[in-house]
């Protein structure tokens, strides 16, 4: 195979994975940007639908019981409020569409796009079942930052997206494929965790509740209904932080229920519902963002 957009040759899983840790390095670990003397996140990640097409056994959709598909959907008002909420705060971070299910599923996911990317840039992360030649374009003529497809059938894929790209005439460095095809004894070519303790499958490490964990120092997940939640590990989704539509943004990153989990887990403490099941490594990114905290607590 030749011209392997975003990946190496031969192909190596685990290089895959470097070079998107790489990637966003630049992004995740910026000098940190305040307000009101507070450090602010670098990076948001927004699930817009509750549904994914489907059912990876190394992620929690596989169970219905554990993730089933709501289709409940994020509404325009919340992307509003949001957007608003950032400009006030002069938010200059950037934006990650993926979260608990497919974003190309929401019928409305390029106008989500084109007002979050009137703050910052927007990357759509997709299983890439529903780009054809026509949405490919119309994602590229959007203010999508940049397309993310994983691959999660085999080789042949990058063969036909490779075809596609060329054809529609995207620029190669607009689209990242990913293999994510392999088995569970090179963790299916994925950064594997367990999702809080939702997933068993693969090469699983330790859970150590004494490991440090940076995400709640540079980033957040909000979910379609406007929860606002640790992390994209936390699949259990049983602890809210706050709701983008009832209060601000900044008062719910700032606020008591955040700031007892940063300051814990910031000082390696994962005692905490959720993160007592967790075995992310949690210091991949964010090294800036997390010394600048340590300065405040």
């Amino acid at each position: 195979m030749k011209n392997l957009i975003g990946h190496n040759s031969p192909l190596n899983p685990q290089e895959t994975i470097q070079k998107n840790i790489t990637r966003k390095k630049p992004i995740l670990d910026r000098e940190p940007q305040f307000f009101n003397g507070v450090p602010i996140p670098s990076w948001i990640e927004l699930s817009l639908i509750d549904a994914c097409n489907r059912s990876c056994n190394f992620c929690p959709k596989f169970d219905e019981k554990i993730a089933p598909n709501t289709y409940n959907k994020m509404e325009f008002d919340l992307i509003d409020k949001l957007v608003l909420d950032l400009i006030d705060i002069n938010y200059e971070g950037a934006f990650c569409l993926c979260g608990y299910g497919e974003p190309m599923l929401h019928k409305d996911y390029l106008k989500i796009v084109n007002k979050l990317a009137a703050v910052g840039p927007v990357e759509i992360i997709t299983n890439g079942d529903v780009v054809n030649k026509s949405s490919l374009l119309k994602i590229y003529r959007s203010n999508a930052s940049r397309l993310l497809i994983s691959l999660y059938d085999g080789p042949e894929q990058l063969e036909k997206f490779q075809k596609m790209i060329e054809e529609t005439g995207v620029p190669k460095e607009f689209v990242i494929l990913r293999d994510r095809w392999y088995s569970d004894k090179i963790d299916f070519g994925v950064k594997l965790t367990n999702r809080t303790g939702t997933i068993e499958i693969g090469n699983q490490p330790e859970v150590n509740i004494k490991q440090e964990c940076y995400y709640t120092a540079y980033q957040v997940l909000i979910d379609w209904n406007g929860d606002v939640f640790l992390c994209p590990q936390d699949w259990q989704r049983r602890n809210a932080m706050g709701n983008i539509m009832q209060k601000k943004f900044f008062d719910i990153w700032n606020g008591k229920i955040l700031s007892k989990y940063r300051n814990k887990l910031l000082n390696g403490d994962r005692s905490l519902s959720p993160c007592n099941s967790c075995n992310a490594d949690g210091t991949v990114y964010g090294t800036n963002h997390y010394l600048a905290w340590k300065k405040l607590i």
